[in-house]
């Protein structure tokens, strides 16, 4: 074989992810330019302060301290309705601010 048999075509080169992968860390890549990365202009959409803020979800050992109830017994009320909070999947979620105001309502009743 021909030393220009061996080489590998110009358009093609190898490159280092940097990750060793049990063949040397390397992959047959093609030459791809590198992205343009463009930054955000401030008061665009993207904008942090323009990002909505979730309340931190409680699982049910912590909404069932905060009332100082059982989990089971917050997740039947849950179940049955009588206190907010919803299901993802078999976990309970429960909004501090939602127990919050259910508590002030039965309060004031």
């Amino acid at each position: 074989m021909t030393e220009e048999q061996t080489r590998a075509p110009e358009s093609v080169h190898w490159e280092s992810n940097g990750r060793d992968e049990g063949n040397g860390g390397g992959g047959l890549a093609e030459s791809v330019p590198p992205a343009k990365v463009q930054p955000v202009p401030p008061g665009s959409s993207l904008s942090r302060s323009d990002q909505p803020s979730f309340e931190p979800v409680l699982d049910s050992e912590e909404a069932a301290g905060l009332l100082h109830i059982h989990p089971k017994t917050l997740q039947r009320l849950a179940r049955n309705g009588d206190i907010p909070g919803f299901r993802i999947g078999k976990l309970w979620g429960f909004r501090a601010s939602a127990l919050n105001e259910w508590l002030e309502s039965k309060a004031s009743n």
